[in-house]
């Protein structure tokens, strides 16, 4: 039980950390757009909480290769994935 309080707090973080990126006026809207979509499957009880954190992740690595990202932005993200990843285990 202890685990997954403290994995719930931990997915609360990385939205957190994802929320801050999509409400920056200087995120590409292809960016924002990418990472609305990934929050919402995070809030999703549909699959389990490692399920949806390593789905996330893989698609963060995807949107972290985009070239015309700000560098603050794919450092946020970066945390945001080592959050999910402590999920994961």
């Amino acid at each position: 039980m202890a685990d997954e309080n403290q994995n719930k707090n931990t997915l609360k973080e990385a939205i957190e950390a994802l929320d801050q990126i999509i409400t920056s006026s200087s995120t590409p809207k292809t960016i924002k757009k990418s990472i609305t979509d990934l929050v919402t499957g995070l809030k999703s009880t549909e699959d389990s909480m490692s399920v949806r954190a390593a789905n996330a992740i893989s698609i963060l690595d995807d949107i972290t290769q985009d070239p015309n990202m700000p560098s603050y932005v794919r450092v946020t993200l970066w945390q945001a994935v080592s959050k999910l990843e402590a999920i994961r285990e």
